[in-house]
């Protein structure tokens, strides 16, 4: 929406005769509504905000025929001090609803304070509602919101003598980061990249992939696991004969994840294992649902182990308190008055008396929350 469209939009529905007329019933009708600061901002610049950080969407740019880059330029109040593997949080309003995901960033704090913009690299789920949407739906010149960058799934000052990067599937994106702010740092260490993905159609970043190999930069193993089977804890050892002396993170799905964890494990080298679980892998944690009731509104929802609390109210017509609907801003937290929930994240299992945040959390049996 335009200037003038935001500026007469009070007026909107209110015939007039002319157009200078339709001016001069906005400007009564601005000057007699009271506006907040943030209301001002937005009339000047929609990515100024007092309130909420925002962002403009510079490009799509497919990558795969199911994955793209997505660059944003964000607006007032967002830094670019953000550490190459973390992730941001992103709000796109879709069909009138502001519906949040978090995807690790894949551009590079040094090219993001010079050019002010940040990318993402999503893959197009399924199941992924807005997965898909941000790959086949969006458009450049959308305004998107932002939750500042986050994560511990970083590199250490000084880099460790030895590195080794397993990844799987888009799990290659905040090593993609890493890669590239490696090479824009001139800072070499010794890199093994072992990284599965079912064809080479699939494979992100092939061409960067290979001039990083070319260049010495990464010894470079990708597997192509429709017909050379899957990366395993077994074959592992055989992929990278020095595992055991090198520090590791590993990025991919769950059961990827799971089997690395239990090799370390048993190798009683957990210290050495570094892992980022993409957020809300929704059923993953065995959580198993239940009847849900809102005490105070005397409602409730019969839901499985994969729907939030917060989706649960809201699909019972119960008012509920949110924010980033990401488990950031803990706007959503209330109190749980029986029963027991299961942290969606991490599996944490919380119980009667605790206090829960409902975007990020799942009915393990029935259960009653004081809202």
């Amino acid at each position: 929406m335009g200037f003038l469209e935001r500026f007469e939009e009070p007026v909107s529905g209110v015939a007039a005769r002319s157009r200078r007329a339709q001016w001069v019933r906005a400007a009564v009708t601005r000057i007699t509504t009271p506006l907040l600061p943030d209301d001002y901002l937005h009339l000047a610049n929609p990515l100024w905000s007092a309130r909420e950080l925002r962002g403009k969407v510079v490009s799509v740019d497919r990558e795969t025929e199911d994955t793209a880059t997505i660059r944003i330029r964000p607006g007032w109040g967002f830094s670019f001090d953000y550490a190459a593997g973390q992730y941001v949080g992103i709000g796109v309003l879709v069909e009138g609803r502001w519906t949040w995901r978090s995807y690790s960033l894949t551009s590079t704090p040094a090219a993001s304070a010079d050019d002010k913009t940040i990318a993402i690299t999503v893959k197009a789920m399924p199941e992924g509602f807005l997965s898909s949407h941000l790959v086949n739906g969006l458009t450049p010149g959308t305004v998107v919101r932002l939750a500042a960058p986050r994560g511990e799934f970083v590199l250490p000052e000084p880099l460790p003598p030895k590195i080794l990067f397993v990844t799987a599937g888009s799990g290659l994106t905040p090593i993609i980061s890493m890669l590239r702010t490696l090479r824009h740092r001139k800072q070499h260490t010794d890199i093994r990249l072992v990284h599965s993905t079912p064809t080479e159609a699939d494979l992100l970043f092939a061409d960067e992939l290979a001039e990083l190999a070319a260049d010495g930069i990464i010894d470079l193993h990708v597997q192509y696991t429709r017909s050379q089977g899957k990366v395993t804890p077994e074959s592992l050892p055989t992929l990278c004969a020095d595992w055991r002396e090198r520090q590791a993170w590993a990025c991919g799905p769950s059961g990827f994840l799971d089997g690395l964890h239990r090799l370390y494990a048993e190798a009683h080298l957990t210290d050495r294992l570094h892992i980022e679980r993409f957020a809300l892998e929704r059923g993953v944690v065995g959580a198993q649902g239940g009847t849900v009731t809102f005490g105070r509104s005397g409602k409730s929802a019969v839901v499985d182990g994969a729907t939030t609390l917060l989706e649960a109210g809201e699909s019972a017509g119960t008012i509920m308190p949110f924010g980033c609907r990401m488990g950031i801003c803990q706007s959503c937290v209330v109190m749980l008055d029986k029963g027991c929930v299961r942290d969606l994240r991490s599996g944490v299992e919380h119980v009667e008396g605790e206090r829960i945040q409902t975007c990020v959390s799942v009915a393990a049996g029935d259960c009653t929350l004081d809202v």
